[in-house]
C-alpha cells in the first residue's frame, strides 16, 4: 500500500512561532464571510466599518462562547484541573456555543449603533454560512470532526472523493466519514439558497436570519449522528428513541451512528439543539406573519437611529425608514377667495 500523504497541520513558522492551517483557514473564512457582508451592506448604504468592527468584536465572542459552552457539558474534565479551561489550543470548542456568543455580541452592538437586530443579522446570515463552510477544513486538516469508520472502498468508489482527502480520512489505519465535508457541502447548498431567497419579495425583516438557522439546523442534525466525539446528554428513553426515530432515514440509505461515550450521555446535544432551533425559527416565522409584525420587507431600506437625517445625504430619495412611516411634508394652504377679495379693495 503507498504511503498515506497526511498533512501537516504547520503551514510554515517564524522563528519559534508556528503558524497552524486550523488558523489560517479559520482567518480566511471570517474574512470571505465579511467580504460577501459588506458588498450587501451597500445596497443600504451601511458602512463598511460597521461590519469590520463587528467581526473583531464577534470572533473573540464566537470563541469564549464556543469554549465556555464546551466546557460547560465536558465539566467533569475540567472541575480538576481549572486552567485547563483556558487551553483551548488542545481542542474543545463547539460552533453552537460560538453562535450563541457572537448572537449575544451582535444585539448589543447593533444596538449601540442604532440599527434593528433583525436587519443587520439577515445582511449577515450568507457570511456566517460560507464561513462555516470554509472553516470545517480546518477539522480536516487537524483530523478531527470525522465520523465512525467505514470502508475505504465507500470514500473512493461510492463517495469517488480524491485521494488527499481518503488519505487524511486514515485516522489510526481506521478510515472515517469526512463528516468535515458533509457539512462545507450541506453549507454551499445553503449559501446559494440564501442567495436567491434573500432578492425574493415576499421575504420579511428577519426570515432570512431563521432560514439559515433551519437549513444549517437540519444538515446538523444528521451529520451530527455521524461524528465520534460529540457532547452528549443524559435524556429520558423517549428522547432517545425520538431522535433515533428522525434520524432513521439516514440509516434506510446506509449510514450507521458513530459512537457516542455512554458515560456522556444517550443523546447528542447538538442533535436535541438543532430540533429546538428548527421549531423555534418557523414558530418565530409563523407568528409574526398571523399577528401582522412581519411587516418590513427584507429590500426596505436599513437606517441607524444614531444617525441624523440632516447629516446623512444617504437619506436622501430613498424612500421610508424601516419599520416606519414615511414623513408627510404638507403643501402650502391656498389662498382663500375672501382674502382675496380683500386684497382687491
Amino acid at each position: 500500500m503507498d504511503t498515506l500523504l497526511l498533512l501537516n497541520p504547520i503551514a510554515f513558522s517564524i522563528g519559534a512561532l508556528k503558524v497552524h492551517w486550523y488558523g489560517l483557514i479559520l482567518g480566511t473564512a471570517a474574512l470571505v464571510g465579511l467580504l460577501l457582508v459588506i458588498r450587501e451592506g451597500k445596497r443600504y448604504n451601511i458602512p463598511q466599518e460597521v461590519f469590520m468592527d463587528m467581526v473583531l468584536l464577534g470572533v473573540p465572542s464566537a470563541i469564549i462562547g464556543a469554549r465556555i459552552y464546551y466546557v460547560a457539558f465536558r465539566w467533569d474534565d475540567y472541575k480538576d484541573n481549572f486552567w485547563d479551561v483556558f487551553k483551548i489550543w488542545n481542542g474543545g470548542i463547539a460552533i453552537y456555543g460560538a453562535l450563541i456568543g457572537a448572537i449575544i455580541c451582535a444585539v448589543i452592538f447593533f444596538r449601540r449603533k442604532g440599527y434593528n437586530f433583525w436587519r443587520m443579522a439577515d445582511i449577515c446570515a450568507p457570511g456566517l454560512i460560507v464561513g462555516q463552510m470554509i472553516g470545517r477544513w480546518g477539522n480536516f486538516v487537524n483530523q478531527e470532526a470525522y465520523g465512525g469508520p467505514v470502508e475505504e472502498s465507500f470514500l473512493r468508489d461510492k463517495l469517488h472523493l480524491p485521494d488527499f482527502i481518503v488519505n487524511q480520512m486514515n485516522v489510526e489505519g481506521v478510515f472515517h466519514h469526512p463528516a468535515f465535508l458533509y457539512e462545507s457541502m450541506w453549507s454551499l447548498v445553503g449559501l446559494v439558497l440564501l442567495l436567491v431567497l434573500r432578492r425574493q419579495k415576499f421575504l420579511r425583516a428577519g426570515e432570512l436570519f431563521m432560514s439559515y438557522f433551519i437549513w444549517y439546523s437540519i444538515g446538523r442534525f444528521f451529520i451530527e449522528a455521524l461524528r465520534t466525539d460529540s457532547l452528549g446528554f443524559q435524556a429520558p428513553q423517549w428522547v432517545a428513541s425520538l431522535v433515533n426515530g428522525l434520524w432513521s432515514p439516514m440509516t434506510a440509505m446506509g449510514f450507521e451512528q458513530g459512537y457516542l461515550d455512554p458515560a456522556y450521555g444517550n443523546v447528542r446535544i447538538s442533535q436535541l439543539l438543532a430540533i429546538a432551533i428548527i421549531i423555534a425559527a418557523v414558530v418565530f416565522i409563523v407568528v409574526r406573519r398571523m399577528t401582522g409584525k412581519a411587516v418590513v420587507r427584507y429590500s426596505d431600506p436599513i437606517v441607524s437611529s444614531k444617525v441624523p437625517l440632516e447629516s446623512s445625504d444617504d437619506m436622501v430619495n430613498t424612500g421610508s425608514v424601516a419599520g416606519k412611516e414615511d414623513a408627510v411634508t404638507p403643501e402650502p394652504a391656498k389662498e382663500q377667495p375672501k382674502q382675496a377679495e380683500e386684497k382687491k379693495e
